[in-house]
């Protein structure tokens, strides 16, 4: 498909995208913490890995290279958003969304969650997300981040420790706010 792609194959780059887009986005998110941002810098790498894919010296390694490329924006990303600083929402403004009950339980969740993710080390933060978030085997998860297969293994396992341990502590604060019975 890169081979495609490098010929100006539009549906051949298209499916390239359709498989490595979750993967981006989880890499992207494990470089910047936030949904948001991991979208833009999970789009922009494939606009800049579509006008160098000439650069891509190893098609059978693309997936290597695109991540490598994600990485890189995403902490462009970080950087820049760091020196921005942002306008408050203007206090009357209304949107369209689930109702804010809903709301709130998924900031919740989505914030212990980014917290237990954040005391982990990049790398394990990358491992967890495409291992768990997508599937990806430990082998394939290895060839991509140029480790050896074992370091997935043993990253993997003290991340996913830390996360429980993380996450177990917090829950009892979590359903003391709800008041489950």
């Amino acid at each position: 498909m890169v081979r495609r792609a490098r010929q100006g194959d539009e549906f051949a780059f298209g499916l390239l995208v359709r498989r490595y887009q979750r993967a981006a986005y989880s890499v992207a998110y494990s470089v910047t913490g936030r949904h948001e941002d991991a979208e833009d810098a999970a789009q922009e790498s494939f606009l800049v890995a579509l006008q160098r894919l000439d650069e891509c010296r190893s098609p059978e390694k693309f997936a290597g290279w695109l991540m490598t490329i994600v990485r890189n924006r995403s902490r462009n990303l970080v950087r820049r958003e760091s020196l921005r600083e942002m306008d408050p929402v203007p206090i009357g403004a209304s949107a369209r969304g689930p109702m804010p009950d809903r709301v709130t339980e998924t900031r919740e969740l989505r914030s212990r969650l980014e917290e237990a993710l954040e005391g982990l080390s990049e790398v394990q933060r990358e491992i967890v997300l495409l291992h768990d978030l997508e599937g990806w085997k430990h082998r394939e998860i290895a060839e991509r981040l140029d480790l050896p297969s074992g370091t997935v293994r043993s990253h993997l396992h003290f991340a996913r420790k830390a996360l429980r341990r993380t996450l177990g502590s917090t829950e009892g604060k979590l359903n003391q706010t709800r008041k489950i019975p």
